[in-house]
């Protein structure tokens, strides 16, 4: 990608968010260089676990405890907890994380749907966990509905998804670095990326926005725009594959330090 020294701050916050992603630029970052830093902490990520029954139990709770022993602050769950988004489904998967013993994050993604529009399942087991955001150690985190019910991509991010961005982003800091995560891919040139994803990305221009992680794709997949990254990553399912014909199987463990975020892939072990 080209190096975005020949785009000044003034023509960044002119450009819209598919001009920056070509620029390789984000105002926000720029404008909060040397502030907001946030503290030093680490956290997981991970997607697409795609829950099915009690035999995918043991597989998980070899998971929990394979996060544990790195010893994270946090846990984001990047979309597709379950494979039909049925109570028998997420309510088995949202336990088997209480003995990491730390707070776990989710978003839905559209196998959480039990229909075209029907997520009650999922709301009662996260009650207020559709877009919401959250703030440790500061550091913002913004979660997301990127998901149009049970569709696999082609379609726009929903309308009360833009709405809840238009009125909650204005009560965060944008000099405070900020994670945002949501099941769909944002990042370009992604087959299933939402037809309106650049409207969405350009609600946080002004924000310092450090990085987006997304699932669904079951795959590693990364875009640069600045020190923006989004990524897309491996599924941790038991019950299904990878997209990209990748074996392994995993998370992401994060660093969050001096304002930026330090990811690595670790791979699940079977023994």
């Amino acid at each position: 990608m080209n190096k975005p020294a020949t785009v000044s701050r003034r023509d960044a916050l002119r450009l819209g968010a598919g001009g920056l992603l070509a620029a390789g630029l984000w105002p926000g970052a720029l404008r909060a260089a040397g502030n907001g830093k946030g503290d030093e902490f680490t956290f997981i990520v991970v997607n697409d676990l795609h829950y099915l029954n009690e035999n995918c139990g043991p597989w998980f709770e070899k998971m929990v405890v394979q996060m544990k022993a790195s010893k994270p602050e946090l846990c984001l769950v990047v979309g597709d907890w379950t494979e039909h988004g049925r109570a028998n489904q997420l309510e088995p998967v949202r336990d088997v994380f209480k003995p990491l013993g730390v707070p776990v994050h989710g978003v839905i993604g559209n196998h959480d749907y039990l229909g075209i529009k029907d997520c009650t399942a999922y709301e009662k087991a996260f009650p207020n966990r559709i877009n919401y955001h959250f703030e440790h150690r500061d550091w913002q985190f913004v979660a997301i509905d990127s998901s149009a019910g049970q569709l696999p991509g082609g379609f726009p991010i929903q309308s009360q998804t833009l709405v809840w961005l238009d009125e909650h982003l204005p009560k965060l800091d944008k000099r405070k670095p900020l994670v945002l995560y949501t099941h769909f891919p944002l990042g370009p040139n992604h087959p299933s990326r939402p037809l309106n994803a650049d409207a969405v990305l350009e609600r946080f221009k002004a924000y310092n926005l450090k990085t987006v992680f997304n699932g669904h794709l079951h795959s590693l997949t990364e875009r640069k725009v600045g020190e923006l990254v989004l990524t897309t990553n491996r599924c941790c399912s038991f019950s299904r594959r990878n997209h990209d014909g990748a074996k392994e199987k995993g998370y992401f463990l994060c660093r969050a330090k001096e304002g930026k975020v330090v990811r690595e892939f670790v791979e699940m072990k079977l023994d």
